[in-house]
């Protein structure tokens, strides 16, 4: 028998954010309640082929808790922790270009898909910062337009527009 999937919520400056993770790290960051994002949880592990059972494990995330609050408080500008992330090569790619924006600046989807060494590939960079399951941790927020325009945020708008003016960019 497969290990459980664990899941706990946090509140937020920017709202509840439910983490979930499985037994090698954080897999999923999502912006809601689990009565919000129970479904899309679900649904990203049927892609994933899992069919485990997901429980709530507070205790569990106590050092994920403890580094995002530290973040919302603007004493953590990276984080630390054991992830486990799928997606496609050219996913993991965009994921590992965001990571490398630093705390407080922004990069256009242009710089990101010439990063990735793929001028071309603009609405392929939204696209991979759309899937991206974890929010926050790989800053996918510091992504903008090419104008300065802040543009598409899974989490909504508003959400990046805070991240960004808590982080002063």
């Amino acid at each position: 028998m497969e290990e459980p999937v664990k899941f706990t919520e946090m509140e937020t400056p920017i709202g509840v954010l439910t983490l979930v993770a499985t037994e090698k790290g954080l897999c999923q960051l999502l912006f809601g309640d689990f009565n919000e994002t129970g479904a899309k949880i679900r649904m990203r592990m049927a892609k994933r082929n899992m069919r485990r059972e997901i429980i709530r494990y507070d205790a569990y995330f106590r050092e994920t808790t403890k580094q995002l609050q530290e973040y919302f408080h603007g004493r953590r500008e990276m984080f630390d922790l054991p992830v486990d992330m799928q997606g496609t090569t050219f996913q993991k790619s965009v994921w590992e270009v965001l990571q490398r924006i630093p705390y407080g600046e922004t990069q256009s989807y242009k710089q990101v898909a010439i990063a990735i060494h793929s001028p071309k590939a603009v609405r392929a960079i939204g696209s991979a910062n759309n899937k991206n399951p974890l929010p926050i941790i790989i800053p996918c927020h510091r992504v903008i337009g090419s104008n300065g325009a802040i543009v598409g945020y899974g989490g909504g708008i508003e959400k990046k527009k805070k991240l960004l003016e808590l982080e002063g960019a």
